[in-house]
Formats: structure tokens, sequence, C-alpha cells
């Protein structure tokens, strides 16, 4: 055992000789090869200033300057003079931009604002006189530049030379009157088609174009709305037509919207036919309306004047064929032209949101061709065209001079009566769309005082200038145009009405958070609030009107502001069903089976169809069963069959909205 330990040291101690004898020679050879970096560096900084100036730098000596002769050549020299540029300023600018064209930091253009005595945050905008003389202030060079200038800069590299041969054109016919007098209903028998019958109220809310074939070759005819909440669109129908045919009806005369109609066809040049309807009626009196017409200067040709009267009946068609041969017999006169080659363009007459399709437009070509996929400007919107449909619905490729088509694949939905056009550069759209969306921001100003339709006559009674605030959403840009229009012109010396935000479409969580900031009413026309929003509305208590003709809507704002808000009768939404499929009855047609999802559904009540939150029916309920059983009423989280009377387009998906009319008396 003591020999084994003995040859175990023996080995460790020879093994530990050799690891030492190792090290020692690993750290001769690294002193070697040290000392010859060590000469080698020393021979080369005999040659090379460079190198022995940094090194020395490092151990505190004193580093070997060049001595090369510099030119100054390429010396940096700090400016001593201040640079003047020359700063373009439009109408409105941001602060943060007006900074960024004179290359200076935004707090310095801050400054110089409160040495002028105006407060304004880095993204406020301020006027151009304001910018002026901020910039000269600050020692540049003010360009004052206007923003239609600068647009028809724009529009000239986008657009190609107007230099095309004009050809003979369909004439555009605009169809004009007061309300209820039979206008929609002489387009009706004309087209062949049903229009009226789908008008809420028995009118017509919407502009309607649509192209009509007869024996003389094609007319495109324009429907505008009587009401006078239309004027605008009536107006811009009278900007884009060639005749105008106004239409009166034989038992009433006329009407104030009968001298409107007149009034904008005077004001547009255009040629009138006057269509003396309903003459079919035993109290018909066409003498009566040429009398009252020859009162405002339109005077027919039998009396000697230069305006063609037509005794028509849109219900028996008697006369219908005198007024189309007189209607071209006029526009042969007129020799209409334009060109039929080349990029397209002209009016956007309406628009809509479809959750489907998106951004719907229905634009009429004046001139050129427009052709799928090209790139269109519409006012503030753009995009390239993916699909067009003609007024039945058709999917066309092209569409020619007054030919009135639906195109889809814009950004947004453009406002009506904007102009439409084909570019050739995608980049200049782009960039003039948003050359005008930052103009409608600048001007548009946000109200800042709210108020309900109940608080206004106590406000009024106190001496303090009243305001409403309203929030509008509806289905239509025609709609939304005569609701802002006409509720806007209600507004007085002690009472003002304001529009905070319009839009098309359902209302969505964001509008019940800016009437809610804005202390706005929330105006529905034709749509309803998405569940996320009647939630919020439910709990912030937002006064939110759901309305279905345009009367209603303006009356009841009426009544708000002249104090006259006596007994009303409130619609109040008691239950809300969902369609989950569609069943055939023999007895009542297409039958809903729905499961009501709140409220409850009751068979005495009167309901409304939604179709992506916007009503597309309104009627009353026919038949109510739970299972084989006739019900009277079915509550939530309970499946029921709904028949809903005179209507069978009811779809999987859409939603059977049941209120009932609750008289309220209002305390003032």
């Amino acid at each position: 055992m003591k020999r084994l330990e003995k040859k175990q040291l023996e080995k460790e101690s020879r093994l530990e000789e050799s690891i030492r004898k190792n090290a020692d020679k690993v750290r001769q050879q690294a002193a070697a090869k040290q000392e010859t970096l060590h000469r080698k560096s020393n021979e080369d900084g005999d040659r090379s200033g460079g190198r022995d100036a940094r090194k020395g730098k490092k151990k505190g000596k004193q580093p070997v300057r060049n001595n090369i002769q510099s030119d100054g050549k390429h010396q940096f020299e700090m400016p001593v003079a201040p640079i003047v540029k020359d700063v373009t300023i439009p109408e409105m600018i941001i602060v943060s931009d007006l900074a960024q064209k004179m290359s200076v930091k935004a707090a310095l253009v801050i400054k110089h604002l409160m040495k002028l005595g105006i407060m304004a945050t880095i993204n406020q905008s301020i006027d151009q006189e304001t910018a002026v003389i901020l910039v000269e202030d600050m020692g540049h060079n003010a360009i004052m530049q206007s923003e239609d200038d600068l647009e028809q800069e724009m529009l000239a590299e986008a657009q190609e030379e107007d230099n095309r041969v004009e050809l003979p054109r369909a004439p555009i016919v605009t169809i004009m009157g007061h309300v209820d007098h039979g206008k929609t209903s002489l387009l009706d028998y004309i087209r062949k088609t049903r229009v009226a019958a789908g008008e809420a109220g028995g009118i017509t809310q919407h502009i309607g174009a649509y192209q009509v074939k007869t024996d003389h070759g094609a007319v495109t005819f324009l429907d505008t709305p009587g009401h006078a909440a239309f004027t605008a669109m009536r107006a811009r129908g009278a900007d884009i037509t060639d005749v105008v045919i106004v239409v009166v009806a034989a038992d009433d005369g006329v009407m104030p919207q009968t001298k409107e109609a007149v009034e904008h066809a005077k004001a547009a040049n255009v040629p009138i036919i006057v269509a003396v309807n309903k003459i079919d009626k035993p109290d018909a009196n066409p003498e009566k309306v040429m009398q009252e017409l020859s009162v405002i200067d339109v005077i027919a040709e039998e009396w000697g004047g230069d305006v063609q009267f037509l005794k028509i009946s849109a219900k028996t068609g008697e006369g219908i064929d005198d007024l189309i041969e007189a209607l071209i017999v006029q526009t042969e006169i007129l020799e209409l032209k334009a060109p039929i080659e080349g990029a397209a363009s002209g009016l956007v007459i309406e628009s809509r949101l479809d959750k489907g399709r998106g951004a719907v437009a229905t634009v009429m070509v004046q001139k050129g061709t427009l052709e799928n996929g090209q790139m269109v400007l519409c006012g503030q919107e753009y995009g390239r065209v993916r699909a067009m449909f003609n007024e039945n619905g058709k999917a066309i490729k092209e569409a020619g001079p007054c030919v009135p088509v639906e195109i889809l694949g814009l950004s947004g939905t453009p406002n009506a009566g904007d102009e439409f056009l084909v570019v050739q550069n995608e980049r200049i759209a782009k960039d003039l769309a948003k050359h005008r969306e930052d103009r409608k921001k600048f001007t548009k100003h946000a109200a800042q005082q709210a108020s309900k339709l109940d608080e206004v006559f106590s406000r009024m009674t106190t001496g303090e200038l009243a305001s409403v605030n309203l929030v509008i959403k509806t289905d239509v840009q025609g709609s939304l145009e005569a609701l802002r229009g006409s509720l806007m012109g209600l507004s007085n010396d002690e009472v003002e009405v304001k529009v905070v935000f319009g839009g098309v479409g359902g209302i969505n969580e964001g509008d019940a958070n800016l009437a809610l900031a804005s202390g706005a009413i929330l105006i529905g026309f034709n749509v309803r609030a998405d569940a996320t929003a009647r939630k919020l509305i439910e709990e912030k208590n937002i006064d939110l009107h759901y309305y279905s003709v345009i009367y209603d809507a303006i009356d009841e704002v009426k009544k708000a502001i002249s104090g006259m808000l006596a007994p009303e009768i409130k619609e109040q939404i008691v239950g809300l069903a969902e369609v989950r499929d569609v069943f055939k009855s023999p007895k009542f047609g297409a039958i809903a089976g729905c499961m009501v999802v709140d409220g409850y559904v009751k068979r005495s009540l009167p309901i409304r169809v939604l179709r992506e939150n916007v009503v597309i029916f309104e009627g009353q309920l026919e038949s109510l069963r739970r299972f084989k059983d006739d019900a009277a009423e079915v509550k939530m989280g309970m499946e029921c069959g709904i028949g809903v009377k005179n209507y069978n387009d009811v779809k999987p998906g859409d939603q059977i909205e049941v209120f009932e009319r609750i008289e309220i008396r209002r305390e003032l």
C-alpha cells in the first residue's frame, strides 16, 4: 500500500514539473513576440508621424503635427448672415408646418406668436394674415398663396388638354315642382317602374337619375324632391340640366316650391316646359295654373309667350306622348353636343355607404367616357373604379355622356354636387384629395356650447343666447345635405342651430361620443344605432331622435326653438328581434323565424325592418306565433315566428324593431 502511494506521488510531481516547464516556454515566446512588435512599431513610427502622434497622445506625449498647408476649400465656415427664405402661406396653416417651412423650431414660432398676443399650440392653425405678420417679423419673405390657384395648378397637372371632337348627346331633363304634384308618378309612367311606392310618406326624399330609351333616342331624367328642404338638391339639378319640366297639379295650382323651381330654371338659363298634371280630376282647372304662372313671367305660347304648356295625366297617361314630343323638339333646337372620347368628367348626384360594397356614388357623366379601372377624383375622395352599374343595377363596363351610373371603389362618400373627373396620375389625385380635406378641416369650427331640445326654451327665457348642437347621421348624402341646410336655417337672433357633425351610415360609438362631448342631439334619419352605441346612449342619457320623414325632424326642432313643445308623441323602442331564418307560408307568405334579443314583441305594435342598421320597411305585424300557437306577446330570449304585413323581402340577419308611440306632455 505504501509503495503504491509513493508511486502516485512521484507521478504527480513529474506532471507538475512538466506543466511548469511548458508555462515558462509560453511566457518566453510571448515576451519575444511582444519585443518584436514593439521594435517594428518604433521603426514604423520613424517613417509615419500620424500613428506616433496618436500613440504619443495616449501616453501623454506631444503629438507630432504634419506640416501640410491647407488651401481652405473644404473647411466648414459658420454662417454669419441670416438665411432669408421665401415662405408660401396658404389661407390657413398649422403652426408646426409654418415652423418647418422657416426651418426653425416650433417653440420659437410659438414664442413669437405670444409676443403678438396670440396663444397657440403646435397643432393649432392660424390664419393667413397672422402668418404673414409672423413670417416678416422673423425676417423671412411671406408669399400669400390662394387655395384656388394651388388647386388649379394640381388639376392642370392631373388633366390632359381638352381638344376633343364634340358629338350629339342625349338631353338631360330635370323634373321639378311642388311636393305631391305628381313628378315621380310622371317619370314612373314613362319608364314603367314603381319609384314612389318605396318612398317614406309617399314622397321622394332622394334625387334620382334614370335614362329612358324613346323612339327618338335616349333621354336622361333627373327626379328632384319637391319639398322646400331640398332647395340645394333642386338647384344642383338645374345646374346640370338642359330642359326643366315644371309639374303643376291642375287641382292645386302654383305653390311656393313651384315658384322656387321656376326661379332655379331661370337662374340656370334653361328652357322650361310646364306639365299641368292631374287633369283627369273633376276639380282640375288648367286656366287657373296658366293665370298664376303668368304672374311670375311664365307665359304660355297660347297667350303670346314662349313656354309650352301641356295638359297631362300621370295616372291615365293622357298627354304623355305630346310631352315627350315637345321635349325632343326642344332639345333638337338646342343642338346638344359633348365629347365622347377621352377622360370622363361630370357631377356627383348622390352617394351612400353600403356595408357589402363600401362607398357607392351616383355620378352623371358630362364629358368623355368613364371606364372600369380608371382613377377618379370626386371632391375630397378618390379611388379606382372597381365596378359600374346602371339605374337598373346591371353591371356595365363604360358610360358615355349623359349616362348616370353608380361607381364603387372610392375612399369615402363624396358630397352630392361635387365634381368628379378621371385623372391620369394617381399621386396627383391623392395629393389633391388630401389638400381639399385639409382645407375642409381648417374651415370647420366645432361647436362648444351644448343644449338639448327640452332646454332650449328655458334658456331663451333667461335671456341667454341658446344653442342647439346637432349630430346628424343619414342613409344617403342628399338627405344629409337637406337636413343640415334646413335645420341650420332655423337659427334666429335668440337661438343658434349648429351641426357639429354630419355623416352617412348607421350611428356608431364615435358618433355617440361626439354627441356626448359636445352636448349635442343625435338625429338618425332612416338609420339606427348599433349595439355598442345604444349601450353608450342609454348609460350617458344622450338625447337621440329617429326620423324617417324630413318634415318631422324640421318641425320638432322648430317647435323646440319657438317654445311650442306641448303634448308630443315620442316613439319608444320596446323590442328587437333578430331574423335567424325565413320560411314560406301559403297563408302569410314569408315568415321570419326570429329570436327576441331585446325587450318584447307585441302583436298590436307597429314595426320596422332594419338591414345593416338602415330602415328598409315600416309597417305592422300580420302574425306572431310561438311554435304553432298564436301569441300576443313574446319576451326576450324566446323564439317566435313573425309575419310582416305586405312585405315578403325579409332575409336572415335582418332585425325587426318593435316600437310604440307615447304621448308626453312637456312642462316649460
